[in-house]
């Protein structure tokens, strides 16, 4: 599979902009990959293993990888402030030309780089604050899902070149999403502007293998219908290259629907079925399926764990979607 992304120069954030935009003295935020460890002190011993990367993978770019963005958590960096835990993160939005296939390009709009944006995630009572810089040609905004002020809402445009900060608690726990609210707000969601914020329990969740999938869909000639569709903005990717899963451990999938365009989309995995968490906001399950089906926006945490080795679809139940890239296979290999 070709090198999705072509040669750009990469954005950073150098000194001389920061003091330019008035934001130096903020710190840098952080991600885990490979091995998931729960955050509570009284549970940090407890470790969940993850399969090793599979080699043929490709990467988009260095920040777009869609095989170690399945576990990349953005925890952001932590801060003490009056006594109270500040996540801060720092998100830039971006324009990108993205290969889709070895067909289509298309010039992309993101956050940081990859599509969907990296997925934030905090915890119950966290003040959250979100430093966006805006490097993408166009006005755009962060808004996020959740409770928080007027102010704090991303509606308000920021101008190519210019840079806020969101502010606000985490709250309620669950499974939520941000986007750019800039009319029209499904183009700018269609070009790649979306991502996911995870607010967990004050209690944590029992340990999982936890992966995330966000569902989206491409616009290619403007005309507001899809033409493509992908999980974690390649299509097909997870088709030709299967996500390992080890046989008979807990996986938690938080899975977010942002297809515009197409009203409803379900997901449905093969020869299994999981338990339900509607929109992440219960620590107990509401339902079981092999299938669920969701609005654009919608979002639940599903947990499974395959008794049985080998490869294993997963699909929305509209073949027309799963037949234009929403298509993947879970690799469920023997731990041993």
């Amino acid at each position: 599979m070709p090198n999705h992304f072509l040669p750009e120069k990469a954005q950073l954030w150098h000194r001389r902009q920061l003091l330019k935009l008035g934001l130096v003295g903020v710190g840098l935020t952080g991600a885990t990959l490979g091995v998931q460890r729960l955050a509570s002190k009284s549970r940090s011993q407890t470790i969940v293993k993850i399969p090793p990367l599979p080699q043929d993978a490709p990467a988009v770019n260095p920040s777009f990888h869609p095989m170690k963005m399945l576990r990349d958590f953005d925890y952001g960096t932590v801060k003490e402030e009056k006594g109270r835990k500040i996540r801060e993160f720092r998100i830039i939005a971006g324009t990108s030309t993205v290969q889709l296939n070895s067909a289509v390009s298309l010039v992309t709009w993101n956050y940081n780089g990859r599509i969907p944006g990296p997925t934030l995630r905090a915890t119950g009572g966290d003040r959250i604050r979100v430093i966006f810089l805006n490097n993408g040609g166009h006005a755009h905004t962060i808004h996020f899902h959740g409770i928080h002020t007027a102010e704090m809402d991303g509606v308000k445009p920021v101008g190519n070149g210019k840079a806020t900060i969101y502010e606000f608690d985490a709250e309620p726990f669950g499974v939520h999403l941000y986007h750019c609210h800039i009319a029209p707000v499904t183009r700018h969601i269609s070009k790649g502007l979306y991502g996911m914020l995870i607010i967990d329990p004050p209690q944590k969740r029992p340990p999982a293998d936890e992966m995330v999938i966000v569902m989206g869909g491409y616009d290619l000639n403007e005309d507001n219908q899809n033409e493509l569709f992908a999980f974690n903005g390649i299509p097909n990717y997870y088709m030709e290259h299967p996500i390992p899963i080890y046989q008979n451990q807990l996986i938690r999938l938080y899975l977010l629907n942002l297809i515009e365009f197409n009203p409803v989309a379900t997901f449905h995995i093969h020869a299994n079925f999981f338990r339900i968490y509607p929109t992440g906001m219960t620590i107990k399950p509401t339902g079981e399926s092999d299938v669920i089906t969701m609005g654009t926006a919608e979002r639940h945490i599903l947990e499974f764990a395959y008794p049985y080795t080998g490869k294993y679809m997963f699909h929305p139940h509209q073949d027309a979607i799963a037949e234009a890239g929403c298509m993947g296979h879970f690799d469920v290999i023997s731990p041993a």
